[in-house]
This record gives C-alpha cells, structure tokens and sequence, in this order.
C-alpha cells in the first residue's frame, strides 16, 4: 500500500510563522499599557477628560482608521519595509510616552483631580507618542493579517484561526508582564510602557532578521499598480456611497462604543469609586482569556448562525455586560466591599463584565467580516474589507469623550468623597449611567433587527 501525499496541503511557509510570531509580540506591546494608559494620563494631570479623548479617541481612532491609507502604502514599499518602520514609529512613541516621567522629572499624581495640571513637559510627549504609536500601528494590522492571506493559501480558515490565536495570547502575555513589572519594587505605573518598549524593540529585530516578505517567498512578481490619494478618496465615496453598507457601518458601531469602555470608562470606574490601585490589566485579561478558551466551543455550537442574527446576539450580549454592574451597588458592603478578605465586590463584576463583553465579541466579530463580503461587487471585495476597521474606529472617537461624560457627569452626580479618597457614588445615578451604556447596546442591536427586516423586505 502507498499513501496518497499529493492532495496533503503544503506546510506554512516561514515568513507566516514569523508574522505571528511579531503579531504576538506587537500585541504584548500594546496590551501592556492598553488597560491603564487612561489612568496614567490622570496621575500626569490631564484632568477629567482628556484623558479618555486622547488613549480611546485620539490613538484608537488613529489605529483603525488609518488601515485605510497605511495598507495601501505597505502594499506599495513592501510588508517588511512597511513594518521596520512602523515598529520605530510605535517604539518611540512607548519611549515618548514614558518620557514625562522618567527624564521629564514629572510625578504622578495618586489621586487626580479633576483640572489639567499637566505641563508642556508632559504635554508634547504625550501628544507625539500617541501620534507615533498610532500611526505605527496602523500598519502593523494590514501587514501581518495580509502575509496571512498570501501565505495561508487553501488553508486559510486555519491559518486566520491561528492569527486570532495568537492576538488574543500575546494579550495575555503582555497584560501579566506589565502587572509583574509595575508592581515590582522601584517601578511605578510609567513601567508600563518601559514592558510596551522592550516588546516592540523585540518585534523589530524578528521583522529585521527572521521575516520574509510575502511575495518574494511565495514567488509572486507581480506588482499592484499604485493608488494616489486621490484613488483612495474616490474608493471611500464609493464604498460609503452604498447605502447598506455605510448604515450596517453606523450600526455596528454602536458594539464598539461600549467595547471601547473596557479601557476608559471601566478603569476610571474602578479607580475612583472601587479599589485605588486596581490590577486593570489582571482584570481586563478576561477578554483575551474568554476568547482563547471559548473560541472553538462557541464556533461549533453556533458557528452557523446567519451572520446578522449572530451580530445582533452579539450586540444584545454587550449591553446585557454593563447592567450586571448594577448589583454591587444595592448588594451588602457597596462595591467595596471585600470578598473573602482578597477583592472588591465591585472588581468582580467588573471582571464579569469584561468576560461577558469577550462572548459579544465572539458572536460578531468573525461574521462581521463575513457579512461585509457580501455587500461588495464583484472585482471589488478587497476594496470593502479595506473599511472593515470603521465601525471601531466610529465606536472609538465617539465612545472617549461620551464615556468619561457619562461616568463623570452622570455615575458622579452628587458623590461624596470618602476619608479613603474613593468616591461614594449615589446608587440611583451610577444606575443611571450603567443602563445609558447598556441601552447604547440594545439599541443598537434593535437597529441592526429593524436594518435586518428593512434588507430582507426590499
């Protein structure tokens, strides 16, 4: 007897190794900072509100929509030239970021106030940091998900099963690293980003010295023809000029405005009415922790839902996450509560919060690349996946300034600063605030029904 090879797929070539290798990397980078960077912008003396503009708005929206240009321009200079640089613009803007306090002479400040304090010292390296980080990491996305597709070849769906993988490790590992390092004698909060630089410096030697580009191995030659500025702005008039696109774009979005809650308003909540030193990155590591877990179990059970009903699921989930916060409040001993002599009652639910939003995630996020296929004519699919990064982006910019208003204008309203320097909130309007961002969630998933109902009608 003889074994068949020839139909035995051939192995991932290395250059898809590597990029998940700096894909994993990347995202231990940046989730090492992700959970607290509002709150160290707090202690730097931003105030009430600009922090949450400047880490959500500000470097989130810079992050997801600018894919839109920086694949473009990879496509056009090479994926490994594309990531050299960017891995030098988001290393020195993690340096930028650490700058204010460990030459700028700056300190931070444990229990904020509301005014901005901080001074130009802090300010330019701040702004500068979040510009490089933000452009930097626009072109990382496109890259490595891009040397997936070219490389993965008729095992696509594994090899893209795999990058997800790998995202959602590389989060782990950089949430527990900086948890270490911070709390280490003689590191303080701006350690993070020290965890955040030592990572991307890491990723640009593996991008220098062990990634191939895509094309050269795989042996493709030929080249795509440039696209101006100009192209590109007529490919955006195009796609947002389909009318179900750009109102399923506005819908989904409505997902990511609460999402984006999981690193601005949940750790202002947390640090200023629960715990004074919250571990956020422990805490916020039940997403990746879920997903890792859970992704072939909820695959398989409901990986057949149709890709709108699985989003509205998904949709309905999120909201359900922030009304669960209601309890502690009305539960004995407040959000203060200790639990068996080790954590807050109101940082579990936090915890349960962020676990909960990881199974919305789990519902959308794979049908909603699916479901964006289907709206894009025929030669132009990879011109509608390009946009697939709105609806985080839109949720992002939005989702910064709403949600500090909303938990400083609405969950403070009439709080009492205790002895502790913790804030006492009035039960009546934290409730409030908790079901505006839940009500943010089901109504969004009741437009994507109606939106539903409206396609299928028509």
């Amino acid at each position: 007897m003889t074994t068949d090879t020839h139909n035995k797929p051939a192995p991932f070539p290395s250059s898809f190794w590597s990029a998940n290798t700096i894909e994993l990397f990347e995202r231990a980078a940046y989730y090492a900072m992700a959970s607290f960077m509002v709150i160290y912008l707090g202690q730097l003396g931003f105030g009430s509100y600009w922090p949450s503009t400047i880490s959500s708005s500000v470097l989130w929206g810079l992050v997801y929509f600018l894919p839109i240009l920086s694949g473009t321009i990879s496509d056009q200079i090479g994926f490994k030239r594309a990531l050299l640089i960017a891995f030098v613009l988001v290393s020195t803007g993690y340096l930028a970021m650490g700058y204010p306090v460990w030459i700028g002479g700056n300190t931070l400040i444990e229990n904020p106030g509301s005014e901005v304090t901080a001074t130009l010292s802090s300010v330019i390296p701040v702004c500068l940091g979040v510009l490089f980080i933000g452009v930097g990491g626009s072109f990382v996305k496109p890259c490595i998900a891009g040397t997936v597709q070219k490389t993965a070849g008729v095992r696509r769906a594994l090899g893209f099963a795999i990058f997800y993988m790998v995202i959602n490790i590389g989060s782990l590992v950089g949430r527990f690293v900086s948890f270490n390092v911070r709390r280490t004698e003689g590191f303080n909060l701006s350690s993070i980003f020290l965890v955040s630089l030592i990572a991307a410096v890491m990723a640009f030697f593996l991008v220098a010295f062990l990634y191939k580009d895509p094309d050269a191995e795989m042996g493709i030659t030929e080249k795509k023809p440039a696209r101006s500025v100009g192209d590109i702005l007529l490919g955006m008039i195009k796609v947002l000029m389909n009318l179900r696109f750009t109102t399923f774009i506005i819908i989904t979005s409505g997902f990511y405005f609460i999402y984006n809650q999981v690193y601005n308003l949940l750790p202002l909540y947390t640090k200023k009415t629960i715990e004074l030193t919250p571990a956020m990155d422990i805490y916020t590591a039940a997403n990746p922790f879920v997903i890792v877990t859970c992704q072939l179990l909820i695959t398989r059970i409901f990986g057949k839902l149709p890709p709108v009903k699985s989003i509205f699921i998904g949709m309905v989930i999120i909201g359900a996450s922030m009304l669960i916060n209601i309890f502690p409040l009305y539960m004995a001993g407040g959000v203060t509560g200790i639990v068996s002599n080790i954590i807050p009652l109101g940082s579990i639910f936090i915890i349960l919060t962020v676990a909960i939003i990881a199974f919305g995630e789990l519902f959308k996020s794979a049908k909603l690349y699916e479901y964006i296929a289907s709206f894009a004519p025929k030669g132009q699919e990879g011109l509608f996946q390009g946009y697939s990064n709105l609806p985080m982006a839109i949720g992002s910019i939005i989702g910064g300034p709403a949600g500090a208003w909303i938990f400083n204008e609405i969950m403070c309203k009439n709080a009492v600063e205790l002895p502790n320097k913790l804030l006492q909130l009035d039960p009546g309007q934290a409730t409030l605030g908790w079901i505006i961002l839940a009500a943010c969630g089901f109504v969004s998933a009741l437009c994507m029904f109606i939106y539903n109902w409206w396609i299928r009608k028509h």
